[in-house]
């Protein structure tokens, strides 16, 4: 069976709710980083069989296969096919492992797999919006004895089940703050964001090319002052310690090893092994620690010969629980930052991960990564990467 190789990825720099990115329509998102992947690869596009995307809230600007039109809003041929997926936070990450699948099957030689949201233009919920009833129907009321499931009081749960106190969660916010800064200085991130033209507070245009989100100068003592947002009495989840609302757009090429030796293209990491994982809805953001434990069980791998771990950071408490459940020092997790700095936009956010993750491992010369991502509905992704020498 061929293997999957990644050959380059790309994102833009994440944007803040109506941020830089906020007159940016999420279809140009998407074609940005098309045409960025295809300029740095020197990549004829007709040659890529598949473009597939992750997007969450394929409503208004994102609706009708957000992926078909970003292919040809980046200029590529009409023959060049797109679709869109939905696994929600991890809608892109899912896009990435069809692909791979895709091209290890033999049905595709090259796919760009990758993902875009606009949480400004298309605000979470309004896929939610139509039709006489509830989303999840009365077949799961009956199960769960609930009609809407909320992803920030799994968040408290998986605080009060671990035993986390708001210090213990804020310091872990201040941290991705603070590694993301010194990775944005470091100039970590500039090797794959591709600028695009943002809009300043005040409407001027200027090249945005550094996440919005992260911040300098926080203290326990200002995060401490903000208020819970989901449980009152005794609540430790506030907007500090969970990831922000964001815009952005990430892009993979991914091929097999014979198509990138033809095309003269030098990979920088295979996938080795990916996998899955489902848990309680009600809690709903439990997930990542099976799937991780899925993960290393499949590729025969230790935890500890897991250089690089990127866990999302959808609350500080879920890479918390995860880190206490697979004993993992929070060293190797998220070095560079998580979306607690730089920011979750939801469909975009796997592919965001992964083209950090793959551009740090190179850059450290780590040979195994792994990253995990929560989803609603109580469910992961886990993808492990080797670098290749």
């Amino acid at each position: 069976m061929p293997e999957a190789v990644i050959v380059d990825a790309v994102r833009t720099a994440v944007g803040k709710r109506k941020g830089a990115l906020r007159e940016i329509h999420p279809v140009s998102l998407g074609g940005h980083v098309l045409k960025a992947l295809a300029e740095r690869t020197s990549l004829d596009p007709a040659v890529v069989d598949d473009v597939i995307f992750g997007c969450v809230v394929q409503a208004g600007e994102q609706s009708s296969n957000v992926a078909r039109w970003s292919a040809l809003a980046a200029g590529w041929p009409e023959t060049t096919p797109g679709t869109t997926v939905d696994r929600a936070c991890g809608s892109s990450q899912q896009a990435i492992t069809f692909a791979v699948a895709s091209v290890m099957a033999g049905h595709y030689d090259i796919a760009v797999a990758g993902g875009v949201e606009s949480m400004t233009r298309v605000p979470m919920g309004s896929n939610r919006r139509n039709g006489p009833g509830k989303a999840f129907g009365p077949d799961i009321f009956a199960r769960y004895g609930q009609e809407e499931f909320s992803q920030g009081l799994g968040a408290e749960i998986l605080a009060e089940r671990w035993g986390f106190s708001r210090t213990e969660l804020d310091q872990l916010a201040l941290d991705s703050h603070a590694r993301a800064h010194a990775a944005a200085e470091r100039g970590d991130f500039a090797d794959h964001i591709a600028p695009i033209t943002g809009l300043t507070k005040e409407g001027a245009e200027f090249t945005f090319d550094t996440d919005e989100g992260i911040r300098t100068g926080g203290t326990l003592e200002s995060l401490g002052g903000l208020t819970t947002v989901f449980k009152e009495d005794g609540g430790v989840i506030t907007a500090g310690n969970s990831s922000q609302i964001s815009d952005g757009a990430a892009a993979l090429l991914i091929m097999t090893p014979d198509k990138a030796r033809e095309l003269g293209c030098t990979p920088i990491a295979r996938i080795h092994t990916a996998a899955l994982a489902g848990a309680d809805p009600v809690t709903m953001l439990t997930a990542p620690i099976p799937a991780t434990e899925k993960a290393l069980a499949k590729s025969g791998l230790s935890a500890d010969e897991i250089g690089i771990y990127e866990v999302n950071e959808a609350f500080a408490s879920v890479p918390a629980a995860w880190m206490r459940e697979i004993g993992v020092e929070w060293d190797r997790v998220n070095p560079n930052g998580g979306a607690i700095a730089l920011g979750h936009p939801l469909g975009a956010s796997g592919a965001r991960i992964m083209t950090d993750l793959v551009h740090n491992m190179r850059r450290t010369g780590t040979r195994y990564g792994l990253q995990t991502m929560c989803e609603a509905g109580g469910q992961a992704n886990a993808t492990i990467l080797e670098l290749i020498d």
